[in-house]
């Protein structure tokens, strides 16, 4: 069986963060294995706090993973201090790591910093030259491409520029805005659309995670590039179409939509 890490922080009611990329990298075939960067105290109306790990002890979590059961596929997300991304990129590169998917969580899709700039800077320098892609959704595209993003052919141009800044292919992610529900992916060499269906869901709190944990899965067992992001985007539709209603805010999605009947079933009476 292959296998998977993510390096993310924890989020408590589940919809998103490490449990959202445990749960997508269980349903796209491979085993799942975790390395907290932070744990968080949240649920679906909000986050009301954040406490960082010690940058050695997230060490500690990835060197028991890779001396142990080394992952095929590594899915990095929210990382919110430069110590603990030069932890990372350190461990990653000591391990040879493979097949590395970077979810740079350095801009909300309603435009909030999410990062200060000594660890943007540290994310783009570290982690960036490791990973075989990065899905920046569009305020993260228009900060790395440093170019406003108004239309679709701004993000084919915002792609080929973060390629070129960085040296990683790039899933710019289309939103509400600009091309919604579809993607382009350029490699450095060609560029590729991948069309969506928008599905009416306001419950879509965990989308970048899934998105990018799905592709690290497929990617560890042995898919392209186009293919795992084809794959990725389908299994994202399913989940976000099981049309899961839960909390008072902006509900998480049904990873498990596709669980085989006979373990999903609930009690009768």
């Amino acid at each position: 069986m292959k296998t998977a890490l993510t390096i993310a922080g924890s989020d408590s009611s589940g919809g998103a963060g490490i449990q959202a990329d445990l749960k997508a990298m269980t349903l796209n075939g491979v085993f799942a294995m975790s390395a907290i960067t932070a744990l968080t105290a949240q649920n679906t109306t909000g986050v009301s706090g954040i406490l960082p790990v010690p940058p050695a002890f997230l060490a500690q979590q990835i060197d028991a993973v890779f001396t142990d059961i080394p992952p095929d596929g590594v899915k990095i997300g929210m990382v919110a201090a430069a110590d603990l991304i030069q932890v990372i990129g350190e461990r990653l590169r000591f391990y040879g790591a493979r097949h590395i998917v970077v979810d740079p969580v350095m801009v909300s899709t309603s435009g909030s910093r999410l990062l200060d700039s000594g660890a943007e800077t540290t994310l783009t320098q570290v982690l960036f030259p490791l990973a075989e892609v990065i899905t920046p959704n569009l305020p993260e595209a228009e900060v790395l491409a440093r170019r406003p993003i108004r239309t679709e052919g701004d993000m084919e141009a915002a792609a080929r520029a973060i390629y070129d800044a960085y040296g990683c292919a790039v899933l710019c992610k289309g939103g509400h805005r600009v091309s919604d529900a579809n993607d382009y992916l350029w490699d450095g060499t060609a560029g590729q659309w991948f069309r969506g269906v928008r599905i009416e869901n306001p419950n879509t709190h965990g989308t970048g995670c899934t998105l990018s944990s799905a592709m690290a899965a497929n990617l560890a067992k042995g898919f392209s590039l186009a293919e795992s992001v084809r794959r990725a985007k389908a299994y994202l539709s399913g989940a976000l179409g099981a049309m899961l209603d839960l909390g008072q805010g902006a509900g998480p999605m049904n990873h498990a939509f596709a669980l085989p009947a006979p373990w999903s079933e609930e009690a009768e009476g």
